[in-house]
């Protein structure tokens, strides 16, 4: 919105102080200058103020504001007066303004370097973290424009406005004189006010996706009327999954005498609905698209996951239209995933929402799966189901128009559900948020992390968002110093989701390697070397090893004092008959769990190669699917275990944490099968503290999932 000539020529309008904010709700917001063009929208939105607030504002009683007063708010030079405001849906929720004073108190100009700031928040707004967030973007443009200190005073009744400014961080004088509370805030950002504004955008961008992932209800938008299509695939998986909230199926085509479909009530638009609907599953043509946000917004949807193609990935006109769309959905407060997305899962007991199209869905677990591509999406569901592994929450966020892997690791870091973070991202929006919200989150609890397009010059398809075009290598090193555990591809992925979920934690780096395979016990030894771990030689148990000497080695590896894990590589071995037996991995798989619930708690990893059924039967006894609460409280604690209702006893205390040095440019052998085993309960789940201390190392991986970090930091 640009200024008209009758303001300062001098300045032009500053738009790039325009900026969407999530709020402490979750919902978003905009805020912008103000220009003259809003002098209708200033008295509308005053006249929905309550008359305490007006009083608070301007000490006095004040109904209406004069035709001065709005020529004076609506006028600025964007240098010595400056007025922003907060809109949703295009009219004012909030505003805020600087005038620069001199040392009297009186109007000036630069060099002073001191202003006055006032807010005013609309009542039914208030307690969403909107004065906070004027508070950081006045501070921003008022030291842009050389201004250090801020002057404010407030009715000492005032309590939310004096806590606003008390919650900021900034170093701050308070006075009482005549009446009021005077306070002098210096703008200087400081450690506290910075540590403000990053646990504000936690909170706010947690719960953002907290509403897109939880939702009451959820409303399907291009359910076709024949069975088939993207939008009756999407309600027939959200039955399928029991989802606990209320469903409803949305169809301009549905003829007006259709009350239901597949058992679920059938609606013409949002708004036949008459009850609050709160996530929209729009899956209809890009055409339209606007239409139904325009349903969703006027009628108080809180998000939308658009699975309707046809946006960046199409070339200029389809960015263009998702600039608009994430324009149009953010002026209603609401958040996207998508579009071109997959879908969400959230398999929380409470929830239990499948708004996706995947065929499959793992059982509930402890992790937490975040995807830009749908392909590899339905790759990685594939993977972790065939491996019995458990999920919390699985999104792929297609475009990525709005929410960004960004925003599932300020999820995930206080989610209680979720132990590990698994991330496929074909690009880095901003790589420095990134790697600050990584490194917070991995010190809590693992996070996994594939990078495709690893060339500096390729931009994923539809990814309109600004993209870093960084050395992989320059990627590698942000990664390892956040802490990230790096793999090559979404096979790994799955193996590494799997041995962290599932494995106890390890004491430190010295491994155990055991088999009936010289040359995979080789293979195993030089990658633990070239990942900074300690291994032992190789103990080879010749092909003539049955599962009972596996069996019996296992046990003995886990109870040596000097071994921290160990990786089992087993091949087919030679039965009775002379013959190699290869179909038999179950009776392997018997032994191996045998000996790891006896021994003391170790990670164990299982190299394999062709042996039927050994997969299967590992991943049966050590699925990461949850574990019911009563189940967890009964189940026995034993001494050196870690348990959710005991921590590990003093005899083994947790790793410190020690860094290496990467070694980047290594080849990668093609992998062997791997499958974890754990030599005891489950790991007790992550529950960030206020602030992050330092924490245990995870478990070792297996050679076939190279990690950055031992331990990880």
């Amino acid at each position: 919105m640009q200024p008209t000539p009758e303001q300062s020529p001098h300045h032009a309008y500053p738009d790039h102080w325009e900026a969407d904010v999530v709020l402490r709700d979750g919902g978003t917001a905009r805020i912008r200058p103000i220009t003259t063009d809003d002098a209708e929208r200033l008295v509308s939105f005053y006249e929905q103020v309550s008359d305490e607030s007006k009083y608070y504002r301007f000490f006095a009683p004040y109904p209406r504001l004069s035709a001065k007063d709005v020529h004076r708010f609506t006028h600025h030079d964007y240098v010595d007066r400056v007025g922003l405001a907060v809109t949703v849906g295009g009219e004012f929720i909030a505003t805020v303004r600087y005038d620069r004073i001199d040392a009297t108190g009186r109007p000036a100009s630069a060099p002073a370097d001191e202003a006055e700031v006032a807010f005013l928040v609309q009542d039914a707004h208030q307690g969403r973290g909107v004065a906070s967030a004027l508070l950081e973007h006045i501070a921003a443009v008022a030291r842009e424009r050389g201004i250090r200190r801020f002057a404010a005073e407030v009715l000492p009744a005032n309590n939310k406005m004096i806590k606003v400014f008390r919650d900021a961080g900034y170093t701050q004088q308070r006075s009482f004189e005549d009446g009021a509370v005077h306070l002098t805030l210096d703008l200087e950002p400081t450690a506290e006010s910075l540590a403000v504004q990053r646990a504000r955008e936690q909170r706010a961008e947690a719960r953002s996706v907290q509403r897109l992932i939880a939702p009451g209800s959820v409303a399907v938008i291009g359910t076709g009327r024949n069975p088939g299509g993207v939008g009756r695939t999407v309600l027939r998986n959200l039955l399928a999954a029991g989802f606990t909230g209320r469903t409803y199926a949305v169809n301009s085509a549905f003829a007006a005498d259709q009350a239901t479909i597949d058992g679920v009530p059938a609606h013409r638009s949002i708004g036949e609905i008459g009850e609050p609907v709160d996530l929209a599953v729009v899956a209809v043509p890009a055409d339209r698209v606007p239409e139904a946000v325009t349903d969703c917004g006027e009628h108080g949807v809180q998000g939308l996951v658009v699975l309707s193609a046809g946006y960046a990935e199409w070339g200029a006109e389809g960015r263009e239209r998702q600039r608009e769309l994430v324009r149009q959905a953010r002026s209603y407060g609401m958040r996207i995933i998508g579009p071109n997305a997959f879908g969400v899962i959230n398999n929380s007991d409470a929830v239990r929402l499948n708004a996706s199209l995947a065929p499959e869905s793992p059982a509930p677990g402890r992790i937490g799966l975040f995807t830009q591509s749908g392909a590899i999406g339905i790759a990685l569901l594939s993977g972790l189901y065939r491996r019995g592994a458990g999920l919390s929450t699985f999104i792929s966020a297609g475009n990525r128009a709005d929410i960004s892997g960004n925003d599932f690791l300020q999820y995930w870091y206080e989610d209680p559900d979720t132990d590990v973070a698994l991330l496929y991202l074909e690009s880095l929006g901003n790589p420095r948020k990134f790697t600050r919200l990584a490194r917070r989150t991995a010190a809590v609890k693992p996070v996994v992390v594939v990078k495709g397009a690893r060339h500096s010059g390729s931009t994923p398809p539809g990814h309109a968002v600004p993209v870093s075009r960084i050395p992989d290598a320059t990627v590698s090193a942000l990664m390892r110093q956040a802490g990230v555990i790096r793999v090559d591809t979404v096979t790994e992925m799955v193996d590494a989701g799997l041995l962290l979920a599932d494995q106890p934690l390890p004491a430190g780096p010295r491994i155990a390697i055991l088999g009936n395979s010289e040359s995979l016990g080789l293979l195993t030894y030089d990658a633990c070397l070239a990942e900074g771990l300690r291994p032992r030689p190789p103990r080879d148990l010749t092909t003539a090893a049955t599962p009972k000497d596996f069996r019996d080695a296992l046990a003995e590896a886990l109870a040596d004092s000097n071994c921290d894990a160990v990786v089992v590589t087993a091949i087919p071995w030679v039965g009775e008959n002379g013959e190699a037996e290869s179909g038999d991995g179950e009776v392997l798989a018997a032994a191996l769990r045998t000996a790891a619930a006896t021994g003391p708690a170790k990670p164990v990893a299982v190299v394999h190669v062709e042996i039927g059924g050994l997969a299967e039967a590992l991943a049966a006894a050590t699925s990461t699917a949850a574990v019911p609460p009563v189940a967890r409280a009964s189940a026995p604690s034993r001494p050196g275990r870690c348990d959710c209702a005991k921590p590990i006893e003093p005899s083994r205390p947790p790793p410190r944490p020690r860094r290496r040095p990467p070694r980047p440019g290594r080849p990668r052998r093609p992998p062997p099968a791997t499958t974890s085993l754990s030599s005891g309960p489950t790991r007790a789940r992550a529950t960030p503290p206020p602030s992050p201390p330092s924490a245990a190392s995870p478990p070792t991986p297996p050679p076939s999932v190279p990690c950055g970090l031992w331990p990880r930091p």
